[in-house]
């Protein structure tokens, strides 16, 4: 048997490890050792650079890819900060990757998604709170009432609304916030698949939302097992409808507005942080 890991050569010397690495390396471990925390202000560009033993160019290549992971943002004039690191922001990188695999293969990475929401709804079933239920029943009459009122023929897009923010307060009351956002962010990009199922099955918004109501009840009785499995067959259906159908991925007309809504300039800062700016804002 092939082991996972063979053993190192000893007279092979490692890799050499450019001064870029090293700088997001280094700030990483400043961040996991408590040493910035979230909102910190990094020191200036000199004083940095000789701090970490790297150039200021590598120290400038280093924070660019910092700021795409999310673990920093640039502050016009200001410097650059530690972000919150809330999971939203850096599940970024993720996000690309979802966004390509939607448009390649919209079927897996609906799978994703109802592997994840299924689990989610089993923990909220377990974790939710009074408070949460209701607030989710309150998001369900909303859907009851759009749907009375005539929104799918004339307001698909509200529906789906609700119904994406019902999805989000599951996971929220499962008491995970990595997988919240995980949730969240595949919920979002999977939005055209639900519009284009919307329109072409009639009556399927309706039958939608007694699968919502039978997962929240599921919830109110505290059964995790049946709150999962009715997230799954709720899934499934979108699912099984994007494997057989083909969608449309051009972008919409929101997309393109803020496409071309124009980038407001601001005040230089100093030298690294303008160069993040610029370089960040051209990927």
């Amino acid at each position: 048997m092939i082991p996972l890991d063979p053993p190192s050569d000893p007279t092979v010397p490692p890799p050499r490890r450019s001064q870029t690495d090293i700088v997001v390396a280094s700030i990483l471990s400043m961040v996991e050792a408590g040493r910035l925390s979230p909102g910190d202000r990094l020191p200036i560009e000199k004083d940095l650079a000789e701090q970490l033993g790297v150039s200021r160019g590598s120290l400038r290549e280093g924070i660019r890819a910092l700021a795409v992971l999310g673990v920093v943002e640039t502050r016009q004039g200001d410097g650059t900060y530690v972000t919150a690191l809330d999971a939203t922001k850096l599940l970024g990188p993720l996000t690309l990757f979802a966004d390509r695999q939607m448009n390649a293969e919209p079927a897996q990475l609906l799978h994703v998604r109802r592997v994840l929401e299924a689990e989610s709804a089993a923990l909220a079933a377990r974790l939710a709170t009074d408070e949460q239920i209701a607030a989710m029943t309150a998001l369900l009459d909303r859907l009851d009432a759009l749907l009375e009122a005539g929104a799918e023929q004339s307001d698909i897009s509200a529906i789906i609304d609700v119904d994406t923010e019902f999805h989000g307060r599951i996971a929220q009351a499962g008491g995970n916030p990595l997988l919240a956002a995980l949730v969240d962010s595949l919920a979002g990009r999977t939005y055209r698949s639900r519009v284009w199922r919307a329109l072409e099955e009639r009556g399927v918004t309706a039958a939608t939302q007694g699968e919502h109501r039978g997962i929240l009840a599921e919830i109110e009785r505290r059964d995790p097992d049946r709150a999962r499995m009715r997230m799954h067959l709720h899934l499934l259906a979108v699912e099984d409808f994007a494997a057989t159908h083909r969608l449309d991925t051009t972008p919409s007309e929101t997309d393109a507005e803020d496409a071309d809504a124009p980038i407001q300039e601001e005040p230089s800062g100093n030298e690294y942080s303008a160069s993040v700016d610029a370089n960040t804002s051209a990927l």
